[in-house]
């Protein structure tokens, strides 16, 4: 008697759901994609949000600079501590088990970071115009949704890594050790040009600042192409995808050999 497979339709959308949930029931996720930003943004762009900047203004750049760092943490976190505390709990072991296809499983994850990340950052986009009016026409805010959530591809792949790699309590440190020093070499939280030589000159190599140049390019204020920057993702894409492929592997063969 041959076993059939469950439909992948109404398994991914249970799965994407059970994720769903899973991200609105971790109250330090939430308060990590979703208010850090909305609060950096009140901190670092209110004062001087109308003052020009990089052919826009401050608000708009600081506003792009923080729906990256929203998105880049999400994207580390919900696939990096998830992933751990999985592996932690023996539930990769019965997911194994279980009929659930792998793809579903990714793809689930894929799409409940995605949605979170949307709505993170529209809730910015909300803030920062109704306390400090800073616009967006649809064309720039469709641009920056786009080009942040496809950016945010590396991130995932980094995310999952980490998670394949370290136990629960570790990978949430680790994580916390990449984004933050990430985000400040970058230009996130402050200007480029505002950071010491040394950090400017490093920064066209880190992931992070390539992210930056996608969002700062939707409000105009970008000074990379966005071809080059997507090119540099796409790179550490691939690198980072390698490495979690790696780490998945060595973990399937610790756990089912």
């Amino acid at each position: 008697m041959s076993l059939e497979m469950a439909p992948f339709g109404p398994m991914l959308r249970a799965q994407t759901k059970i994720e769903l949930l899973r991200l609105l029931r971790i109250p330090w996720f939430t308060i990590a994609t979703v208010v850090f930003p909305v609060m950096f943004y009140s901190f670092f762009g209110l004062e001087q949000a109308h003052m020009p900047y990089m052919n826009a203004t401050v608000g708009l750049y600081l506003l792009a600079s923080f729906s990256a760092y929203a998105v880049m943490s999400l994207a580390l976190f919900s696939f990096g501590a998830s992933v751990a505390a999985e592996r932690g709990s023996g539930a990769t072991r019965l997911m194994r088990a279980a009929p659930l296809r792998p793809l579903a499983y990714f793809a689930g994850k894929c799409i409940a970071s995605v949605a979170f990340g949307g709505v993170a950052i529209l809730l910015l986009v909300l803030f920062a115009r109704v306390t400090g009016g800073a616009e967006l026409s649809l064309p720039m805010l469709a641009a920056l949704l786009t080009r942040l959530l496809l950016g945010s591809l590396p991130f995932v792949a980094l995310g999952f890594a980490v998670g394949y790699m370290a136990g629960l309590n570790s990978s949430v440190a680790i994580l916390n050790l990449i984004t933050l020093p990430l985000a400040f070499a970058s230009g996130l939280f402050v200007p480029l040009d505002q950071l010491p030589p040394f950090v400017q000159s490093i920064a066209p190599y880190l992931p992070t600042y390539h992210l930056g140049q996608l969002a700062w390019g939707a409000v105009g204020a970008s000074s990379e192409p966005w071809p080059r920057a997507a090119l540099w993702l796409l790179g550490y894409a691939a690198l980072f995808t390698w490495i979690a492929v790696r780490a998945y592997y060595r973990e399937e063969r610790k756990e089912f050999a």
